[in-house]
């Protein structure tokens, strides 16, 4: 998709939302605040606002209401109005004192007709009308406490957080995750003996429970709005079992059917389900700056796809660790400086030596132009030789401001170079590496006990080995990349071998990350036991033998590796990139693990027809524009493949991941 699509759609939304925020209180959720920090920045909201004064605030039940001189707020929100939204509104509203309320949803009215109940011909009916919204509008102005006083409701499709021209963000949808083969038996428990499901192949929208069925249809809506925007009608292809049931929702969302008839461009939007490949999630094959700026530098609280960068450095406090919070954090989306962008995109788009060059290359330019004393050193870019260059621009505030985006990114590189961890990167991809040609050669129980020696207490570790939370990394990397494994004899004591050491290891932490907290369900190490470790062990290695089977029901795509011969070593080869090979396969075969989903009578006649007639059925590489959807999320150098690969195969096809 190119840059204007992605960035015009959000700008679109956003440029709604600020014709309505002048001097007011605007409270924004999470997901919303991501779309507005990668799309537009929170700078120009508030030049919207306008006021000397701070009046953005966070969506949350204990947020500060408006004082008697804020008579006006602006809610953004990225979900349904319903439920505890509906009370945390109510909440906000009953200690303010407003007399003119916004509420703006990224979620459209047909979405919150089906979320209370309404029956689909009786939506239909009701096309052009929006009552749900109107109710609310009528108990927005009863907790105002005056009927007379003004009160809005609307939708606003603020999907997507565009974090480049190829790539694209769904921040709401951050927690959607395809399912593993044990979900299934959580989904059987809910229905009757004879209609128990065989396997996850089996599991479509009416075996789904009501709250994931709505978040993917608030999900299709917001899909509906960017194809309605970029004026295509979408052929829509699945490759997972959740990808299936979310294309097939967006094939036949009842809202988009006029659309489709007037659209005069068409696109082909293909889903892919993470768990299929959780090996490029977490290797460490990607030679990318960025990947590892997003790995090592600490999440940037509220975001999932961004991370705090010190700027204790520009200032003059000295650099301790306790003076680290006295300083706002800076971040790497740079959406309103157009210098800062420009270097954001050449890091997603180059490999990490180049990156660094590249940031170094900025720097001095940069320096150049405010005419700093800088002195030029050629050769190898180090972190000191980059702080260097980033400490002249500290006494000087004009330079400073100029040039705010480009010092972040350049801080954010400095220190990921300088980060522990990635010093790790290195050791981590020649471990990988090393497992792939074990995978090859040997049963997964001697791959388990390459494994075990590498397990050990914090008491015992170096800097150079694995914590937890690594060796967790290296688990799903060895059973996603070996996928439907022979049990051999051994395998169950292997298994136990591990699960025991790590247990134990587990237990012995003097402090349990959040990840350890989630795992075994205590906040604190004192609080557990041997047993309980070892429970959720067991739980773990249930899921990590889904994720092995995750590729069973594929009949094309069973495998991410491939093994070595006599002239090359065994490698690993992304699903995402079988799927763009297959999809722009020079002689155009019938996708075998692609499967189209049909948006009505006429596609389901061409189907059939075609089964003894000479009609081409959908094929995703039939249109100009290609949308990947991988529900799960995407990493940085799986969307670049993606970006390069597709027109290298099919010059002119313009292409877009979007992960969620």
């Amino acid at each position: 998709m190119s840059d204007p699509g992605v960035l015009s759609f959000t700008h679109q939304g956003w440029e709604q939302v600020l014709a309505k925020v002048k001097r007011a209180l605007v409270y924004l959720d999470a997901a919303c605040a991501e779309s507005l920090h990668w799309g537009c920045g929170s700078t120009r909201l508030l030049e919207a606002v306008g006021g000397p004064a701070c009046h953005l605030r966070e969506f949350e039940p204990t947020a500060v209401g408006g004082g008697a001189e804020q008579p006006k707020a602006v809610f953004v929100l990225s979900c349904l109005l319903k439920g505890r939204t509906v009370e945390t509104l109510r909440d906000i509203i009953c200690r303010s004192h407003f007399q003119y309320c916004v509420v703006v949803t990224a979620v459209n009215h047909a979405v919150h007709l089906t979320a209370n109940h309404v029956p689909a011909a009786a939506a239909a009916e009701l096309e052009g009308q929006q009552p749900v919204f109107e109710q609310l509008e009528e108990k927005l102005c009863e907790w105002m406490g005056n009927m007379n006083y003004t009160a809005e409701v609307l939708h606003v499709p603020l999907l997507l957080a565009p974090a480049a021209p190829h790539l694209a963000l769904t921040p709401a949808f951050a927690s959607l995750f395809p399912l593993l083969p044990r979900d299934v038996h959580l989904l059987n428990s809910a229905r009757p003996d004879k209609r128990r499901l065989g396997s996850l192949g089996e599991v479509d929208a009416t075996a789904l429970p009501p709250e994931l069925l709505l978040q993917i249809r608030c999900l299709v809506s917001g899909l509906s709005s960017l194809c309605e925007h970029l004026g295509v009608r979408e052929e829509c292809f699945a490759v997972g079992s959740l990808s299936r049931i979310i294309a097939a929702d967006l094939a036949n969302y009842a809202p988009a059917k006029n659309r489709r008839k007037t659209a005069a461009g068409r696109a082909s939007v293909v889903f892919v389900d993470r768990t299929l490949d959780l090996t490029g999630a977490v290797g460490h094959h990607g030679d990318n700056l960025v990947e590892k700026m997003l790995s090592v530098l600490p999440q940037l609280p509220g975001h999932t796809n961004d991370v705090m960068v010190n700027m204790v450095e520009l200032t003059a406090l000295h650099t301790e660790e306790e003076n680290w919070n006295a300083v706002a954090p800076g971040c790497l989306a740079q959406s309103s400086d157009m210098a800062g962008k420009a270097l954001w995109e050449a890091l997603l788009n180059t490999k990490h030596k180049e990156a660094v060059m590249e940031v170094r290359r900025h720097l001095v330019e940069a320096a150049s132009r405010e005419n700093l004393p800088i002195k030029m050193s050629m050769g190898r870019v180090t972190p000191g030789q980059l702080t260097t260059y980033i400490q002249l621009f500290k006494n000087n505030l004009k330079a400073l401001v100029n040039h705010c985006g480009l010092l972040q990114l350049g801080l954010a590189t400095v220190q990921t170079l300088k980060h522990p961890h990635t010093a790790k990167w290195d050791n981590f991809l020649a471990f990988e590496r090393l497992l792939l040609q074990s995978v090859g050669e040997s049963t997964m129980s001697v791959v388990l006990s390459q494994l075990l020696p590498m397990i050990k207490p914090s008491h015992q570790r170096t800097k150079d080995d694995y914590c937890p939370e690594e060796l967790l990394i290296l688990l799903i990397y060895i059973y996603s990349v070996s996928g439907e494994f022979t049990a051999d004899k051994n395998l169950g004591e292997a298994e136990e071998n591990v699960k025991k050491t790590l247990a134990q290891v587990f237990c012995e932490e003097s402090e349990l990350s959040p990840l350890l907290q989630k795992i075994t369900g205590c906040d604190s190490s004192i609080n557990l036991t041997f047993h309980k470790s070892k429970i959720a062990m067991d739980e773990l290695f249930t899921s990590l033998r889904d994720v092995a089977g995750a590729r069973n029901l594929m009949k094309q795509f069973k495998s991410v590796y491939v093994p070595g011969n006599h002239t090359h070593q065994a490698s690993y080869k992304p699903l995402l990139k079988q799927v763009v090979e297959e999809i722009f396969h020079p002689e155009k075969p019938d996708p075998v693990d692609i499967e189209h989903m049909s948006s009505g009578l006429t596609d389901l006649l061409k189907t059939g027809f075609s089964m003894f007639m000479k009609v081409s059925r959908p094929h995703p590489s039939d249109h100009p524009l290609l949308i990947f959807f991988v529900v799960g999320g995407v990493t940085v150098s799986e969307a670049k493949m993606i970006k390069d690969l597709v027109p290298s195969l099919k010059p002119g096809t313009q292409v877009c991941c979007s992960p969620n």
